[in-house]
């Protein structure tokens, strides 16, 4: 599947801005657009109408940062919206696809993995949200189901958006599975404008797109946004509802990986996390050992 493209991107932005939103009178005159036409948008940019089609169709080369810049502010994109606008800029017309090497974690971030125990929910994920480790509280939490040792072989690693939308067990966890999949499905385009040469990546959209509505709706949409904080609410198979704040720890070593941690956000939810923690230590004890 090709990844997105600049000109793609603008017209997205472009049809969701209507005229009243930048102050623009119409008159009642019907539009044939849902949003901004090209030559008022070039206009408030305060650029030619040719440049920007030019620059729509991936015809115009490299755009400069006050061009974008500019075109970002009439689009009303937020900050991460206009880091993928930059993003998308600095690729070639035709990126080639490579097949980069399978990720690794970094032995300190494992380190620090190991010594928070499992007190807490901890998972580390890839740059396309592949589990590179996770500790067995994290994996009793959010994929108890899937073999605790497969983040271990790149071959087998559970893949955090595949498995939203394509395994109903993840489904059936989340009582806020609409909101999180339209983060999951923002924060993806976000990392697909980051690395536009990712052939795995390619490949794990184009998948998604083909195998999942839901996730074809909301790619439609063109959305971007970053994924540092949020909430999750799990109705949990063994521990009942768990509603829990995650929070990721960017590594400067290895800025690709994300080391994701859960913290409960009432008295039940830190109940139930501590009676998952029990389970998960019950289920460590050599048989036969009762204490």
């Amino acid at each position: 599947m090709e990844l997105e493209s600049l000109g793609t991107y603008l017209k997205t932005r472009r049809d969701r801005v209507t005229p009243a939103d930048v102050g623009l009178c119409t008159y009642g005159a019907a539009r044939r657009v849902p949003g901004l036409r090209r030559e008022e948008l070039a206009h408030l940019a305060g650029v030619s109408a040719g440049y920007y089609t030019r620059l729509e169709q991936g015809q115009a080369g490299t755009a400069s940062r006050q061009v974008l810049d500019a075109l970002a502010g009439v689009l009303q994109l937020d900050a991460v919206e206009t880091t993928h606008l930059h993003n998308l800029a600095r690729q070639a017309a035709t990126p080639r696809l490579v097949r980069p090497r399978p990720e690794r974690p970094h032995p300190r971030v494992l380190a620090l993995l190991a010594s928070l125990g499992e007190t807490m929910p901890v998972i580390l994920l890839g740059r396309r949200g592949d589990v590179l480790a996770w500790n067995r509280t994290g994996h009793a939490l959010v994929a108890g189901h899937v073999d605790f040792d497969a983040p271990h072989d790149p071959a087998r690693r559970p893949s955090v958006p595949r498995m939203f939308f394509l395994d109903s067990l993840i489904r059936d966890l989340h009582r806020n599975w609409d909101e999180l999949a339209q983060t999951h499905v923002a924060y993806l385009r976000l990392t697909a404008g980051r690395y536009p040469t990712d052939a795995r990546l390619a490949e794990l959209i184009g998948e998604l797109a083909m195998r999942s509505r839901d996730f074809a709706e909301l790619w439609a949409k063109a959305d971007v946004a970053d994924c540092t904080v949020g909430s999750m609410r799990l109705q949990h198979p063994t521990v009942g509802e768990v509603d829990v704040d995650y929070q990721v720890w960017l590594q400067p070593e290895s800025p690709d990986h994300r080391l994701e941690v859960y913290t409960p956000n009432d008295t039940a939810s830190a109940d139930a996390l501590q009676l998952l923690s029990d389970q998960v230590a019950d289920q460590r004890k050599p048989e036969g050992r009762t204490c």
